[in-house]
């Protein structure tokens, strides 16, 4: 009989974007939230199931606990900068429920499950890797011992490791996650400052053929092989949801690289551009002009590119295969077709110095996305990056958690030529440096003007943004 199952992304720090779709967990710029893919994907699969969203939903602990005293099972996304708040949340829905059986999900226990069993003594498992069809396993109500991809406490509480489970090769045997989202989240509560509003996010493949050092998910859950979810799929789920959720703005397909396969992405577009719908995906900077071009013709608005940084020796450091002048021509030729850019960029990186960090702000400058997201380097456990950090001396115990008691990202890394307050003040003369310019100003300005709903959804993230200046400010001052 299947488990009565709960899955949970618990109450954390206000405003902290750390569910189960962020890639950097941390407290934002401006208020946003990504949809929790990684719960919302098992809790498919298990029949009679509930998600708990708490974060974007402003749901407080006593409610969580007084719905899971009619769950048999809890299954919670927990993250590096989480871990401590979802364990004392576990701590108290077993107290309410004591019968509770608990498990935790996310990169941060898929490398390091028998660590996060010993600091957490209240949780019963912890599922591996690609662990959809593990959850499912274990909300059937099977022997824990038969279970391929968990790591549990047997009947004398010693932590046993089953083998590990094998990757999913056909990625359309793995329900749709827009009903789950339609059954238990409201979709208004979701915010990312370069998608419309209201936008509804899908995974159509998991894996990326790229080796960034960095990159949190293809080396702990999803792997470097891009398996996807064949085109028909996609595009019954998009109609699915199209009638589901009428108020949809935009969909974006949270791949890690949506580009990986061009031939694939072109079909997609193709079959979208008849829906007449607004979309945008990750992509890579390397993306002919051609393809481009088609992807516009099928409804592409936007694409979030990982640029990291301006200087090429940076981009080698960190194995990003990208060439700065590809990268250039790529942009040039979206700016040609008309498709925004939401550039992202990565300071701290293995080789930065405060000239390396001044060559990213110019390039950013230069090639000048429409909007760009700044992160502080983050060392997560599972990475290359996070191996080479420890064994260099880059990263010192006290910042481990990568994140204030707030939320707020800090700057882990520090190099003998570069300290952790040059790196972490260096965020806010980039972000300065860009947006406080003429031309950028006058942009923002001209959308707000022209495009409907734009004036006072820009006007409540500027207020957030300085805000988050001043924050950072007086962390900096500390």
């Amino acid at each position: 009989m299947t488990m009565k199952t709960l899955f949970l992304q618990a109450p954390s720090f206000d405003g902290f974007d750390g569910g189960a779709g962020s890639r950097y967990q941390a407290k934002r710029e401006i208020r946003s939230f990504w949809y929790p893919t990684w719960l919302a994907q098992p809790a498919a699969l298990v029949e009679n199931s509930k998600l708990i969203d708490a974060p974007p939903h402003d749901t407080q602990l006593s409610e969580v606990v007084a719905q899971a005293k009619d769950f048999d099972l809890v299954v919670a996304h927990t993250s590096v900068p989480s871990f401590a708040s979802d364990v004392k949340v576990i701590e108290a829905l077993k107290a309410a429920n004591p019968n509770l059986k608990a498990g935790l999900i996310g990169a941060k226990v898929a490398v390091d499950a028998e660590g996060s069993m010993l600091k957490a003594p209240i949780i019963d498992f912890v599922a591996r890797n690609e662990f959809d069809f593990t959850i499912k396993d274990v909300a059937d109500d099977q022997n824990w011992a038969d279970i391929k991809g968990i790591t549990y406490r047997n009947k004398q509480g010693v932590i046993t490791h089953n083998a590990d489970r094998p990757i999913i090769e056909n990625m359309d045997s793995l329900p749709f996650v827009t009903p789950v989202y339609k059954r238990d989240l409201v979709m208004e509560k979701y915010f990312i400052g370069y998608l419309k509003h209201p936008y509804i996010s899908i995974y159509t493949g998991r894996g990326c053929k790229s080796r960034c050092t960095f990159c949190l998910w293809p080396q702990t859950v999803g792997g470097h092989n891009y398996r996807t979810r064949s085109v028909g799929h996609v595009v019954e789920e998009i109609k699915w949801a199209m009638k589901a959720f009428p108020q949809t703005k935009e969909f974006f397909f949270d791949d890690d690289t949506f580009t990986d396969d061009l031939p694939r992405a072109e079909a997609i577009a193709a079959e979208l551009g008849k829906l007449g719908i607004s979309w945008a995906c990750n992509a890579k900077a390397n993306v002919p002009y051609s393809t481009l071009k088609k992807l516009k013709d099928g409804g592409l608005r936007l694409l979030l590119v990982g640029y990291e940084s301006g200087n090429q020796q940076i981009l080698h450091n960190i194995k990003k295969g990208m060439r700065i002048e590809v990268a250039e021509k790529f942009t040039k030729d979206c700016h040609e077709l008309c498709i925004q850019i939401h550039g992202t960029f990565i300071l701290g990186l293995p080789g930065e110095t405060l000239e390396t960090m001044r060559e990213t702000r110019e390039f950013a400058k230069r090639i000048n996305p429409h909007t760009v997201q700044i992160s502080l380097a983050a060392p997560y456990p599972g990475t290359f990056l996070y191996n080479q950090a420890v064994q260099n001396g880059w990263l010192d115990a006290a910042n481990a958690e990568l994140v204030t008691e707030d939320g707020i990202q800090i700057a882990p890394l520090h190099y003998p030529h570069l300290s952790h307050k040059e790196i972490f003040d260096s965020l806010e003369t980039f972000y300065r440096q860009f947006y406080f310019r003429p031309s950028k100003i006058g942009s923002i300005v001209k959308e707000m003007i022209t495009q409907e709903g734009m004036m006072k959804r820009r006007l409540r993230e500027g207020v957030e943004f300085f805000q988050f200046l001043r924050d950072r400010q007086n962390q900096s001052a500390a």
